[in-house]
């Protein structure tokens, strides 16, 4: 493309809003991040197990975003023609579908308040991971939606009146942003209430009835990309034609995905995928997610999950009273030579294991340095061990591509080279969300380059923490099996 094209075409406008703040990148037709506004919002814990973020400072975060990022633009941003959303994926909100006012905190997708409540329906999970591919747990949204129907009298009241509109993040921000205040969830979203059918694409009537949740305050479930509606920016009408999740989106940040390449995204959480054109079916112990429906073709992904990536950074800081660890992190890593080992069940643990209140620790000594980078390994082995699990549900992996705030980090990436015996591919742009979410909205182009190369870490005889990978996966197998022990 001609360079006196790419000063005048198209830009594409991405809001990724996730657990540390919101972020809004334009891209150009090149792939190329032109603009960026950020406002920090991160969330709070009142009690343990609850996570929750204000609903009104989060629509004023992306707000702000947004002002700031066509700010930057100046006259560029007359060039906008689309947007899209981005967000992560398990949280939802309540809201008055008549004004728009909250009910309900943000109650954020690592909250598990309700997890003893979800206990009853274990004897359902294989029911339940067979509607929906994804089994019972309270990170996901029908035990969030049953706590607030039966603990929030405001809830209840606008469920009893009909005025009940409640839903992923993603619909909130939807009715809140958008002019037309629609009511609408894509399949990325709605597929993390544990209500959504992965097969017919729709909430299933089974479950609303076994968890006792009303569907009318539901929104329509509708393909990842179509008319949303309109976000207003200045005096500019710009078509939201993208919604779907952080993950989701972030499986496709730098073209289409290949099927034999592991996508691992670190945040908040950690999140290993592979991709399929076809529904993968049920897989023991691991999630089938759609994760795009372009209104023709459906994308689903082979999941696994770690719920605690840099929430487990925030943990640590937290329980030791520290502070601006990933500031010191990357040379921690290369200078700490035998950390102790971290039992990291922070925010619970997710895949292959599934286990809700997995009390997190540390087996050895050691300071804050060792401390944080046993944290580190920690994701590493818990990424490992998924990788390990899913090997006979997925062709032949080649590489793992890496993204997300904690891949910065070049020695958590080479561990997970030396762990895997994989080569580890991190681009230059580390922030995948918003990349994935603006080669949707461009529709998914042949090209989708990087401007600049990005870094492989090869694989490299590591014994010393191959030895404390078996030794951590000893001592996960000793703990799970006491914790199953009758009381």
């Amino acid at each position: 493309m001609s360079p006196e094209h790419s000063l005048d075409g198209a830009l594409y406008l991405a809001i990724d809003q996730g657990g540390q703040g919101s972020r809004v990148l334009v891209f150009d037709e090149q792939a190329e991040a032109v603009a960026e506004g950020f406002c920090e919002f991160g969330a709070n814990m009142p009690r343990a197990d609850w996570v929750e973020q204000d609903p009104e400072g989060l629509v004023s975060s992306v707000s702000v975003a947004l002002d700031r990022v066509t700010s930057s633009l100046g006259e560029k941003y007359n060039r906008i023609v689309a947007a899209g959303l981005a967000t992560q994926r398990s949280s939802i909100a309540c809201w008055d579908k008549h004004n728009g006012s909250a009910l309900s905190p943000v109650i954020s997708w690592q909250d598990r308040r309700a997890h003893n409540w979800l206990e009853q329906f274990a004897h359902h999970t294989a029911r339940i991971h067979q509607i929906t591919g994804l089994f019972p747990n309270a990170h996901y949204g029908a035990s969030k939606f049953r706590w607030c129907l039966d603990n929030l009298p405001e809830v209840r009241r606008a469920c009893d009146s009909k005025r009940l509109a409640w839903g992923p993040v993603a619909s909130f921000l939807l009715y809140r942003l958008l002019a037309e205040r629609p009511l609408m969830a894509d399949p990325a979203n709605a597929s993390r209430t544990l209500l959504w059918n992965v097969k017919t694409g729709n909430w299933d009537p089974e479950l609303l009835e076994l968890f006792g949740l009303p569907l009318q305050p539901l929104p329509q479930c509708v393909p990842s990309r179509r008319e949303f509606g309109t976000l207003c920016v200045g005096n500019k009408k710009i078509p939201v034609t993208v919604v779907t999740g952080d993950q989701s989106a972030a499986v496709f940040a730098f073209g289409h995905p290949r099927s034999d390449t592991a996508y691992v995204n670190i945040g908040t959480g950690a999140f290993v995928q592979f991709l399929s054109d076809e529904y993968p079916g049920c897989t023991p112990r691991f999630l089938t997610s759609a994760v795009l429906h372009d209104g023709e073709d459906i994308f689903y992904t082979l999941e696994g999950t770690v719920n605690g990536a840099a929430s487990a950074l925030r943990w640590l800081e937290r329980e030791y009273a520290l502070s601006r660890l990933e500031a010191k992190l990357a040379q921690w890593l290369t200078h700490t030579a035998s950390p102790p080992l971290f039992l990291n069940g922070v925010s619970g643990l997710g895949s292959p294991y599934w286990v809700a209140d997995f009390p997190c620790r540390f087996i050895g000594a050691g300071d804050a340095s060792a401390k944080a980078v046993a944290v580190i390994e920690s994701i590493v082995f818990l990424l490992q061990t998924n990788l390990d699990g899913m090997r006979p549900f997925t062709a032949a992996t080649v590489r793992i591509q890496i993204s997300g705030g904690l891949a910065r980090l070049d020695g958590l990436c080479q561990r997970l080279a030396d762990i895997s015996a994989l080569p580890v591919y991190r681009p230059a742009q580390c922030e995948a969300s918003a990349r994935g979410t603006a080669f949707l909205l461009a529709g998914r182009p042949a090209a989708w380059p990087q401007t600049n190369s990005g870094q492989c870490f090869s694989p490299a005889n590591n014994p010393g923490l191959s030895e404390r990978y078996r030794a951590w996966r000893e001592a996960m197998r000793g703990v799970l099996a006491r914790e199953a022990l009758p009381r």
